[in-house]
């Protein structure tokens, strides 16, 4: 049998299909989609559950001149089969390769770049406003889900979208109940009523003869309208939306392609902003997707046969985080976890498990979780807010207004710090030393080890005001021959002594430093090697001593060098008069590409060998 799927080459090619056979382009599609994303890994849940919609939409509408707009964008791989970069897929978020988001510099067909979740509403509305002051006729649809629903921004863009009356199109991906079928009946019974013109014109009618009755007119207008209103309230589950301005249409069944195309040819022509309602399987046709959404989210290569990863690493530093958050809450009452929506991909879901009434999930709302920690810490509680460097920018404004501002006691346990590998630019950490380090009585720190991430988050435990522990995604580094002794506040720690080059490492980056320094050994040179741990406040008498003793020092970080660690080590050594040179070593200031963390940080200098090679320079030039 001649796969439909080889046969969509470019966008709209999927309206050569007949209707009838587009059950067998989905279950094609969810094949290709399973064997490709076992092997690059990727986000697979959201994309098996969203192939129907995402097909009746590019069987509805033009994509390249419709604008589709996908919150997060993560579950757009569907819609990049449809526009032909099936051929591209075997390098889905490798190093040069296909993106694993929307990228409008990738495909005409990508409306918006989107990596992080609650956008799609603003930014469709935007798109709405240009085009009809430029007076073109292109239709514009937002595609949000439940969860990125969730999102502060994402009401900001419906109260906003909802009384601009304005043609607009948002799709509601509900994945996380099924279809009742009483539910399911009333609403199709509902629903085939309001999109019908005969129903929208009626309505319209109505309102307008009654309200040329002399006196008696207007107020059987007025009590039509409230027992209109009573009967919704009763009946119509999308109730929120109409009265925010939307006409409400659901829910769908999302697996159902005829009944989605059979809508959106009559919601095409319908007038102002309209909401439609589809409920989806997150997972479908995978049965551990199914079975378990939450853990076949984002993957890496697995099994197709046992659902399992391929490759085993040791123990992660989230997974060292989570541990040691358990261990210390069975002694101290005071601790209490939030997550936003990231408790397993922060390493908390054991902590959930044996503390629920202590663990908070309050979704994808980033500047709710850091204020809501501020009303937990101003009450005499110990709040750890575990959250990707990505999603932390988020909040940029509560953490300097409602935490550092009242000097307030929460923890920020940052994951995901330095590049994060195959999200590419929207995900990659290397911004939070700077965005941090301006911030007022805000301590950071940085573990250069597993070992060391205990004793730090320990540490801010203890702490009565505003910190922020910072880690990579990566296998926790342990380096046996490094001297373990307690944290001092504002202290680092002396790795190695040596002369003429010191070399300040900033948390985990001390594993590439230590690589370059057994190649430097070899090579007969010894520089002094300091592992920072306190990014702020900064030791300054390391500083001192390495002015003094070597004259030279190099800073490795795992952050964009603009305001970031190795800057503050440069000024301090201005203010402190030395005749000293400083060499920062870190990210340029540009978004960094998809790639592995290894294959990024050799790309940008930052690995074992480049630090070697430079360290290497320095000697030799002295």
């Amino acid at each position: 049998m001649e796969k439909l799927l080889d046969s969509i080459k470019k966008a709209n090619d999927i309206k050569k299909i007949k209707i009838e056979k587009l059950p067998q382009l989905a279950a094609e599609i969810r094949r290709f989609l399973l064997e490709h994303v076992s092997k690059t890994g990727g986000h697979l849940a959201s994309n098996l559950g969203i192939v129907e919609l995402t097909m009746a939409l590019h069987y509805c509408f033009n994509p390249e001149k419709d604008r589709i707009v996908w919150d997060v964008g993560h579950q757009a791989y569907v819609h990049k089969l449809l526009t032909g970069r099936k051929d591209k897929f075997n390098t889905l978020r490798q190093l040069d390769g296909l993106s694993g988001f929307p990228k409008p510099n990738e495909s005409i067909c990508d409306a918006f770049a989107a990596g992080h979740s609650s956008t799609s509403i603003s930014a469709a509305l935007g798109m709405v406003m240009a085009r009809d002051l430029k007076k073109t006729n292109e239709k514009i649809i937002a595609v949000i889900g439940d969860g990125s629903i969730s999102g502060g921004l994402a009401y900001e863009g419906l109260n906003n979208t909802g009384r601009s009356n304005r043609d607009i199109i948002v799709i509601l991906n509900d994945n996380q109940m099924s279809i009742s079928t009483n539910v399911g009946a009333m609403s199709k019974h509902l629903r085939d009523i309001r999109t019908e013109p005969a129903y929208l014109n009626a309505k319209a009618g109505v309102h307008k003869i009654l309200s040329k009755v002399p006196v008696l007119g207007k107020p059987i207008d007025k009590t039509v309208e409230k027992i209109k209103n009573t009967i919704k309230y009763m009946l119509f589950s999308g109730i929120m939306f109409e009265e925010m301005g939307f006409t409400y249409v659901g829910p769908l069944d999302g697996h159902n392609t005829s009944e989605l195309i059979r809508t959106f040819r009559k919601i095409k022509n319908m007038h102002g902003p309209i909401l439609v309602h589809v409920k989806t399987v997150k997972g479908k046709g995978y049965r551990f997707a199914e079975k378990m959404p939450w853990k076949y989210h984002g993957v890496t290569a697995f099994n197709l046969k046992t659902g399992k990863p391929i490759s085993k690493k040791g123990k992660s530093y989230s997974a060292v985080f989570g541990d040691k958050m358990i261990s210390m809450a069975e002694k101290n009452k005071n601790i209490v976890a939030i997550s936003a929506a990231m408790v397993s991909g922060t390493g908390l879901d054991g902590f959930q498990l044996r503390f629920p009434e202590r663990t908070f999930d309050v979704a994808i709302a980033e500047q709710h979780a850091v204020t809501f920690a501020a009303g937990l810490a101003i009450r005499g509680l110990t709040p750890v807010f575990a959250v990707y460097s990505t999603f932390l920018q988020r909040a940029y404004d509560q953490i300097i207004h409602d935490v550092a501002l009242q000097n307030l006691h929460v923890v920020f346990a940052i994951d995901r710090a330095g590049v994060v590998g195959a999200d590419g630019e929207t995900h990659q950490g290397i911004f939070d030393l700077s965005y941090l380090q301006h911030i007022p009585n805000m301590t950071i720190m940085a573990p250069s080890t597993g070992d060391e991430l205990e004793r730090q988050i320990e540490f801010a435990v203890g702490m009565t005001t505003p910190v922020a522990v910072r880690y990579p995604r990566d296998t926790a580094f342990e380096y046996e021959n490094c001297e373990k002794y307690s944290i001092e506040y504002g202290k680092a720690r002396l790795i190695r002594d040596g002369n003429t080059v010191a070399v300040i490492s900033c948390g985990a980056m001390l594993k590439e430093v230590i690589e370059a320094e057994k190649m430097l050994n070899a090579d007969g040179y010894f520089p002094m090697i300091y592992d920072a741990r306190f990014i702020k406040p900064l030791d300054k008498e390391m500083v001192k001593i390495c002015c003094q003793k070597c004259k030279n020092i190099v800073t490795v970080e795992d952050n964009v060098k603009e305001g970031g660690f190795g800057s503050v080590i440069k000024l301090t050594a201005v203010d402190l008069n030395r005749d000293c040179k400083v060499t920062n070593l870190g990210f340029e200031d540009k978004f960094i590409e998809q790639g592995t963390r290894e294959q990024l940080l050799k790309r940008y200098g930052l690995d074992g060998e480049s630090i070697y090679r430079k360290v290497k320079e320095i000697f030799e030039d002295k």
